[in-house]
């Protein structure tokens, strides 16, 4: 419904010793979807993002919101502060308004997320522009701590450590709204966003119980590090990476 990773010192102390991957291995792209199962302009853009998920190299998010609640069916995923992030973003692209399917990528354009040639367009001119992800960050578990890590940035911005918890994927029937009937298939639906620190644009390590992380998404965690202007909003994604969740843990 339109409605309206180069650090030379910082790999050196982790690769083999924390297994983590080398610069060329970083992500391509983050896919943030704003989303509702009360959205009949969604489901495709739902199906995108499982697809783009599949790649291996995207980091794929979704965000269900509220505020199409009122139509008939209260969506399951949705939470708040999902709504405040998006909200968060029509700051920082001075829209008039928000939308599903919204797609932001790496935190610099949106996109309607039902069009994945304009999601494939925005990551690749992003990339080619020198926007895409460009600061090395790794994330990994080590014994009852969750690690993570980034690299130096050239530029020597600064940003937030923030971390994106998810469930695991899941089948959901749709009972109510514009899209009753429908069983919707839906990756990486986000359950809670929490800051980890500050970046100041050099190397550095943060340490978390890894207790969090299993309560808070049972799928997993993305790790964003992104700029954040003077007014507190969401700005580019400098780097991130993603620890998928694995049963037991």
């Amino acid at each position: 419904m339109l409605f309206l990773r180069p650090a030379r010192l910082a790999l050196a102390l982790l690769i083999g010793a924390a297994g983590l991957a080398a610069a060329g291995d970083r992500p391509y792209g983050v896919v943030e979807l704003f989303t509702s199962q009360g959205c009949n302009s969604c489901p495709p853009a739902d199906e995108n993002l499982a697809n783009l998920a599949k790649r291996g190299d995207i980091i794929a998010l979704a965000y269900h919101v509220t505020y199409w609640d009122y139509l008939g069916w209260r969506d399951t995923l949705a939470t708040d502060e999902n709504t405040e992030r998006q909200n968060a973003y029509k700051q920082t692209f001075q829209a008039r308004s928000v939308y599903t399917p919204q797609a932001v990528i790496n935190g610099k354009v949106h996109v309607n997320g039902a069009k994945r040639q304009a999601i494939e367009g925005a990551l690749s001119s992003l990339k080619m522009n020198g926007d895409g992800l460009e600061v090395d960050v790794g994330i990994e578990r080590r014994g009852e701590s969750v690690v993570i890590t980034t690299g130096d940035d050239p530029k020597q911005r600064s940003a937030h450590v923030t971390l994106v918890h998810y469930s695991e994927p899941q089948s959901i029937e749709v009972g109510g709204g514009e899209n009753g009937g429908k069983r919707i298939y839906y990756v990486n639906p986000v359950t809670a966003i929490q800051s980890a620190g500050m970046y100041h644009g050099k190397a550095k390590q943060f340490e978390l119980p890894a207790t969090e992380f299993a309560r808070k998404g049972a799928g997993g965690c993305a790790v964003l590090l992104q700029s954040v202007d003077d007014r507190g909003q969401p700005g580019q994604i400098l780097g991130a990476a993603e620890l998928p969740m694995k049963a037991g843990q």
